[in-house]
This record gives C-alpha cells, structure tokens and sequence, in this order.
C-alpha cells in the first residue's frame, strides 16, 4: 500500500510487513503499517473504542484524538517510530506502536536498541487474539530494525494487556512503580515464544476449518431456477445428506414473490438473507464472483466454498483473478476453500455437510479425507465406498476436503483441524502440491505422534492452478522428509486405501514378525514371499487344507495370535467346494471371535474370489451406521480425564503400540464391544502384506519419537569464531563458494579436519609437494569432469616414491590433456576404508537438509541416499547411516571389516551443527569421507555462503501472501 507521504519524513514504505493472519476464532485480518493516509480510519477507529479501553492506553480520560495526536499516530519513519493497524472491512479494528527510546527513555535512534510499545484494541474484537497477532508482528519488525528489547507500561487494572505480554513466552521481568505495572521483555524467539506462537497458530488454523466443516447456517450462491447445474445440484446434496443447520439457496434472477427452490428458502441476493450466514457455497458463472464476494462479506459470512472454475487453472489471465478473488475474500476476513473445488463433507450427526457436488453422503467415519483435485476426491470417495461392504462403522468418513487450485485453505490448515479432531482418527491425504514442506512436515511430525497419515504425494508436477514456490529437491528427497516426519507415504490411491483401512480397523504392530494361515498352500506361499520383499519377518506359512472349517481357523487364529513370537496375522482364503464348506459369514466370525481376543495385534486376510467375506467382515452389528452415529453423539469424558489413552514405550512389554480405533488401547474411542473390531480384507497378497509393512514401519516410527535424540554439544566448535569468519568473507559479495583454504579453516572450527591437498601444476611440483607431505601419496584429477570420478580413471593411488609418481603424472597427462585442464593435486594416502559423501543444502521451501550415501557412479545412478531435516539428533544420524541401500558394505558385508560408524556419526552431527548454527551456509559438500576400520578422513569439501534465505516458520504468524 503506497501512500503520499513526504519522502522526506520517512523511509520507504515496508510493503513486505503486511500480511494477512488468522485470529483466535478462525476469522482473519490484514495488518499493515499506519500511513499518513489513514488519519480518517484511526479518527473513527477511536471513536469506536469505549472510554475504559481508552484511559487503560492514555492512564487518563481520553475521549478524542487531537490533530497533533492523529499526527504524530500516523506519521511514521518506520525505523524508530512504527505504528501498525489490524483491519478488517478496509477499517482498523486494532493498533500498535513502538518508539525507539535510549538509556533514560527519551526518543532515541540507533544503535539505541530499546522501545516502548503500546496497543488498542476495539473493544468489540477483544477476546479474538488481535493483540497476541500484533505483538508477533511489531516484534519481527523491530527485530528488522535492530530493537532487542520492548518496555511496555500498563495499569494494574488492565489484565487483559499484561497476560498478552506474560504469555507471549519472551524472556522477561516486570516491576511495579508509581501505581504502573513496568514490563520489559526481550525480543530473541526462545523455545516458549515459539512453542506458544505455534500453539495459538495451530488452535486459529483449526478453528478456522472447523467454521468451514461444522456451520450452522449455509448458503449456495448460484442455484438455477430449473433443474440441473452446479448450484442446484450442490443445494440437493446438502438437502439429501439431512444438514442440520439453516440452508438458503440465492438467485438473482429469481421471479417477483418466489420465495423458494425445491422447498428452500429462496433470496435475490446474500443481503437479502434474514440472519446469519456462516459459509456460502459460490457455484456462479467466474465474472460474477466478485459482486457475490461482496455481498457474502458485507453480510459477515465466515468463510466461502467456491466451485467456480475459471481461474489459475485456465492460465495467467486467470491465476491474476485467483489473486484477486483471495485479496478480496481476505478483505472482510473470510477463508475460502477453492476456487475450482469440489466441495466439503461432514458426517457427523451433530452436522450432516455435504457442501460438495458428491451426489451421496458416505457413511459416518473415522477417516478424514483431504484432496486438491476434484477428480482424485471422487475416486477416493468411491474406493472407501466399495471396500469393506460398504465401509460401515468405523471404515467410513468423518471429513472430506477437496481443495481445489488451494489458493487460501491448503492441507495445512486441514491437518491442523484433523490434529485433535475427536472424530477423526486417520488421515488420508492426497497432495499433488505441498505449498511449504517445512510446515507441513512439523504439522505432519506433530499430527503422526497422535494419529496415522497416510499420503499420496505428486511426483513432481505441480497443476497450474496451484501457485506454489518451487524447490531444488528432488521428488525423492521431499518423500524421505516425510517418511522421517512420521508419514505413511504411499503411491497410489489404492495404496492410500488399502494403508487406510487396516489403521483404521486394527492396531500397530509392535514389530515386523508375521504369522501366515490359511486354506491354500499356493496362496500362503505367495504372501511369504510378499512380506520378505517388504521387509518383514514371516513364519513359515500353516496350511489347513482346503477341507478347514470355520472352527480350524479360528482355533489356528487364536494359536498364532497366543503365539510370543508374532507380532501380527496374514490370513488366506479360497473358496471351497462341498457341502462341508465353510460359508462367508461362518468364516468372518469365527476369525473376529479369534482376534476379539487378543485385542493387541492385527489381522488381515487375503481372499480370492470370495465375494462375500470382505462384507461379512465388515458387517458387525455394534458398528452399523445408526450405532455409530449414537456413538459419535455420546458424551465426551469429563474434564480432567484422558479422551486417549498414553502410547505404550518402545521398552514396554506391551504387544502392540496403541493403535487406530478398533482395539481396547486404541488412540480413538475404545471398542466396547467384541464384534466392533473390524477385519480389513484384501484381494491380492501384495496389497495386504503392503499395508501391513507400511503399518509396520509407523508403529517403529511411533515407538522411536516418544525419544527423539538430543543434539550433542561438543566443546572444541568455535561457533562465534565461524560466525566473524563468514561475516568477513560475505563482505565480498552477495554469494561465493569458497577456496580451499577458507572451505579448511571453516569446517576446522566446527571440528571437521580436511586433508591438504596440494596443487601440482608441474611433474616437479608434484615431487615436492610429495616430499612436504610424506610418501606414500595420492595423485588425482580435480577437473570438473573428472572430481570424484575413480571410475574414469582421473585418479592414482599407494604412489610409494618419486619414481611412481612422476610416471603416474606422465600418465594422467597423456590420457587427460594438460596439466591446466587436468588440475592435479597431491595428497597424502588415507587409510584404506569405504567411500562416502556428506551433503547439507538450504532449500527455501524446505529448510536445511542433510544427505549422506555412498561415493561412486553406482549409488549415484541408484539414487542411494539417505536425507534428514536439520538439525539432526544422535538417533537421526544413527538411522541416516543404516537407511540406504548399500549400507551392509559399512557393517562388515562378505566378510570385509566393518568401518568406524561412531565416527560417521559424529561427523553428520557435526555438519549438521554447522548448518543449524550459520543459516549463512547454504550448501556443503565432503567427498570423499573415506571411513576406516578406525576414524575416517574427509578427502575433499566445497562451502557455499550466501545471505540466508527468509525463515518463514520463525516469523511472526502469517498466511500465504496472494
């Protein structure tokens, strides 16, 4: 926002200060820096504000600004005097201002490093986190501006202000003088200031959600007066689900005393609506929109679902008029789902949304359901339909979301809603985009400790209407990310069903051990070799004929499951012929009797052709769609009780880790009765044994969070001397990869000793450099096209005199080139070991990530390596180490001796320090670490510096800006 100020005083106005937030009860505001031009918004701001909240910011009455107060409020250099306004509707519902002050508290300027803050709010937004929000922000901005420290004075009365700063989280102390409560606080994030940010960010985001999921009044914008269309169609579904709440369909063109559409109340215009509206569903034709955004947000809608199309997906033209569309919702302080979405979904009782163009409402869940693509929602939608008889009970939905072009509700914010939802207890996500991995990995971090989420991520192509930042990693490394941060990461939406189902009906495993039974030899064959392809122990297969019946393998059931050294059961079934037989319906309850009691481990079962089984276990009675709606609108626990029962450790003697619903101990509401335990039933060996791998890999993963590691201090790191170190050398330029001698001296002060390496333009050179050294000695090509290529022959090693070596350089040059074009250096022998590569890169939209695999064309071409998210832990650089594929060659395979892991860890964690502690340094490279029985020697190192990319997660709370 420009203003007409005089130049002369102020500085440039700071554009990139405004952002838009969401507040406590999920609505939101922009906030912006005051400019002299908003002297008639802050006159009438103040007039709306009551004479308490007046004499709690002046200590005096108050009742009017003066032409020198609205002056000096407006007129702003934005370096020592900074003033900003939340506003919504175009209008200032809150204020804040920092003056710089010096040691006595007169005004001052830099390097002063202390001001005095002082906020308003209206009285009719208090209670929504207006100030929390504001605080965040000024805080950033005179962090910006070389302030350490605010001072605020506040009056022993004004409670509400002193808990906004006391429970900001910032170091701080207070005192009490002249009847004036004086707090000073620094403004350096810690753990508690973030820890609170986060929290108030995760309960705004949610609530946010929640008033777009749970309304009680909706209104579809668009609904044709004849049959058919998108707004018709949208405004049955709702009727045919049964919402709960107010429903209004509008027209525009509606005839003169119509007042209905298909026994709806029927209106002109939103404004025309008497009373409330909190979500609108926009289903008009795209040169529309705005004139119904309008009308929505002067009628105080909450949040709008539009099912317009037209926009970024259709090209630039139409990305410019999502832009706009979001600028527009954002102005009354709406959230907006879409554009070009298929809609939302709810469930429950209490609700009953089908906001969407879904023609059937699923049945009642526990499974939250999130896509972007209109297209991919109906085919998850229709697969959880098919599976399981109907998906009954606990197999059904809770929530659907599907996004759309994602302009302003991402599946963020749905994780965020998902994270203590009560009725949803799976996550299923279909993700062809993620906006900013970094927050979506800690939501997805915190979201996995509590629940499963399962994810099928793009690969790699982002749909046009998705305006997202791009990455320089690969598809690859982003999906390593999300497996460290706890995601179920699948690849196809039958995976994402498949893994869905089984943790939505059974526990985790406690471990990869896999009992197999069944009535085919063949079949239990099949899904031995199943679970040793994914990586699970499995017994050898227990066949019991053809002829079993339903009392065998329920008897067999129950043996496997007594069973200590079983961590979980395969089932097979094929159909029998004779009279003997065993039926469907038999057979599904003799196998849930059998797993009913032993409650801690998981059944699944393989059947073919067996059209009936998957329904018969699926189909229990306690768990039927009117049960589980009464149980779903039972009382929660009193307060002061767990709703969720604490995970078991990973030392606990426990059998299982607290699973999904289904189990007494499960994370979701416990099964009261046997039969609500449901078997998941699968039609291939390979997608059952699948999901069970995957389920097998998040209860490890489970176990392991509850004790992430620690990050070691190691007291020979020189972290101020690296600091001055890379300030002096990127007084050079804006970005430098560095020479050898700073890459050294660098890495040295983190304790990571580089071996010298001497160049040797000359065979004389060469010789000299030898004898400096000691012999025996190592002669290598640095060229670009052959560094770190053995394979090509640019390198000799055990060159145990002159002799040796000056052939070797006669030989290099005669196959290579010139010295020039060679490079050459020398080097003094290692000891002999495997070879690695150490990488950590800065990524804007992921953050700092470190990478460590083999060295060699081979792994390379294999894409073998492994990535974790700094910084990293002692468990993670213990996990880095044994997660690719050819790490059996650094714990003795075939007999070779097993290297010096201690010290590859210590050298990760290292790095990783380096990283974390100087975001300065956006890539470093070790090739090679040649790890020996005992220690290891980094060979070579590359260091790039650069101005450190914004870090958004450490920034006040702000949503996507548009």
């Amino acid at each position: 926002m420009q203003t007409s100020a005089d130049p002369q005083d102020r500085h440039e106005y700071p554009a990139h200060w405004e952002a838009d937030v969401v507040l406590r009860d999920g609505g939101t505001a922009r906030v912006r820096p005051i400019t002299v031009d908003d002297a008639d918004r802050l006159v009438s701001f103040y007039e709306q504000v009551s004479d308490e909240s007046k004499y709690y910011r002046f200590f005096a009455p108050y009742p009017r600004l003066s032409a020198k107060d609205v002056r000096r409020f407006t007129h702003h250099d934005f370096v020592d005097r900074v003033g900003l306004a939340a506003v919504i509707g175009g209008e200032f519902i809150a204020t804040v201002r920092y003056d710089r002050i010096g040691a006595h508290g007169a005004p001052a300027s830099a390097p002063a490093d202390e001001a005095e803050v002082a906020f308003l709010v209206q009285d009719a937004h208090q209670g929504r986190g207006v100030a929390s929000a504001l605080l965040e922000h000024i805080a950033a901005v005179a962090r910006e501006r070389g302030i350490r420290r605010f001072a605020a004075e506040v009056l022993p009365a004004n409670t509400k202000m002193i808990k906004v700063f006391t429970d900001a989280g910032y170091t701080q102390k207070r005192s009490f003088e002249d009847g004036v409560v004086r707090l000073e606080f620094d403004l350096e994030p810690t753990e508690r200031s973030l820890a609170v940010q986060r929290a108030r960010e995760q309960r705004a985001e949610a609530r946010s959600v929640r008033r777009l999921l749970a309304p009680g009044s909706v209104a579809v914008v668009g609904v044709g007066r004849a049959p058919g269309g998108v707004g018709r169609s949208v405004l049955g579904n709702l009727k045919e689900a049964g919402f709960t709440g107010r429903l209004y369909a509008v027209n525009r063109a509606l005839p003169e005393g119509q007042t209905e559409i298909d026994g709806v109340p029927a209106h002109r215009s939103v404004r025309d609506i008497d009373g409330p509206v909190d979500v609108a569903v926009v289903a008009v034709p795209t040169e529309r929109v705005p004139d119904v955004v309008t009308e929505c947000g002067e009628h105080g809608v909450q949040g709008l679902v539009v099912v317009s199309s037209g926009y970024a997906e259709s090209g630039p033209e139409g990305r410019e008029r999502q832009r706009e569309l979001v600028r527009h919702a954002r102005v009354y302080g709406m959230r907006l789902i879409g554009p070009n979405a298929f809609g939302i979904i709810n469930t429950s009782p209490d609700v009953r949304l089908n906001a969407s163009l879904a023609p059937q409402m699923p049945r009642p869940g526990r499974i939250g359901l999130f896509a972007q693509s209109g297209a991919i929602g109906i085919a998850l939608l229709s697969r959880l339909h098919r599976r399981g008889g109907g998906v009954t009970g606990v197999t059904g939905v809770s929530t659907f979301v599907s996004s759309g072009n994602r302009a302003d509700v991402s599946g963020n914010d749905v994780l965020q809603y998902w994270y203590d939802d009560p009725d949803t207890d799976v996550a299923l996500m279909y993700l062809e985009s993620i906006g900013n991995p970094r927050k979506f990995t800690r939501l997805a971090r915190r979201t996995a400790a509590a629940k499963p989420l399962v994810v099928v991520q793009g690969a790699g192509h982002v749909p046009q209407g998705h305006a997202v930042r791009a990455t320089r990693l690969p598809h690859a490394t982003v999906s390593a990310l999300l497996r460290q941060a706890g995601v179920i990461r699948v690849d196809t939406i039958t995976e994402l069903v498949d893994a869905g189902l089984l943790l939505a009906r059974q526990p985790l495993p406690a471990g990869p051990r896999v009992a197999i039974l069944g009535n085919s030899e063949s079949l239990g064959v099949l899904t031995y070799d199943a679970c040793l392809a994914e990586g699970l122990r499995p017994q050898p297969p227990v066949d019991l004929t053809t002829g079993a019946t339903a009392d065998d393998f329920r008897e067999a059931l129950s043996r496997a499951l007594a069973d200590e050294t079983c961590d979980a059961v395969v089932v097979t079934a094929i159909p029998a012929v004779g009279e003997e037989s065993v039926g469907d319906a038999t057979l599904a309850e003799a196998l849930r009797s059998a797993a009913a009691a032993v409650p801690s481990k998981p059944v699944l079962v393989v059947h073919v052709e067996l059209g009936g089984l998957a329904e018969a276990l699926s189909a229990a009675a306690s768990t039927a769609p009117q049960a589980q709606a009464s149980a779903r609108s039972a009382p929660r626990p009193p307060t002061g009780q767990p709703e969720r029962p604490a995970p078991a450790s990973a030392t606990s003697p426990a059998a299982a880790v607290p699973g999904p619903p289904g189990a007494p101990g499960s994370l979701g509401e416990p099964a009261t009765t046997p039969g609500s335990r449901l078997i998941p039933a699968y039609p291939a060996a390979e997608r059952a044994v699948r999901a069970l791998a995957e389920a097998v890999k998040y209860g490890q993963w489970r176990r392991e969070a509850a004790d992430p590691g620690k990050v070691p201090e190691y007291d020979d790191i020189d972290e101020k001397g690296a600091a001055r170190l890379i300030e002096g050398l990127l007084d050079r330029g804006q970005g430098l990869t560095l020479g050898t001698r700073e890459t050294c001296e660098l890495l040295g002060r983190y304790g990571i000793a580089v071996r010298e390496a001497v160049p040797a333009p000359t065979p004389e050179a060469a010789v000299e450099a030898a004898r400096a050294l000691g012999y025996p000695v190592a002669l290598k090509a640095t060229a670009p096209h052959l560094r770190h290529r053995a394979d090509l022959g640019g390198v000799r090693l055990d060159l145990a005199d002159e002799e040796q070596l000056r052939r070797a350089y006669a030989e290099l040059t005669e196959l290579f080139g010139k010295p020039d074009e060679l490079r050459p250096v020398v080097q003094a022998m290692a000891p002999r070991g495997v070879d690695t590569v150490v990488r950590a890169v800065i990524d804007p939209k992921a953050g700092a990530v470190l990478s460590f695999g083999l060295a060699g064309a081979a792994s390379q071409l294999l894409d073998d390596m492994a990535h974790r998210l700094v910084p990293v832990t002692d468990r993670d650089a213990t996990s880095l180490i044994r997660s690719i594929r050819t790490a059996p060659l650094l714990f003795g395979w075939r007999g070779s001796t097993p290297v010096d892991t201690p010290a590859l860890e210590e050298l990760l964690l290292r790095v990783s320090r380096l990283v974390d502690d100087h975001p300065e340094v956006v890539a470093v490279t070790l090739e090679p670490v040649v790890v020996a029985p005992r220690g290891l020697s980094v060979l070579g190192a590359t260091v790039r510096l650069a101005p450190p990319p914004a870090r958004d997660d450490l920034g006040p709370r702000t949503l996507p800006s548009y």
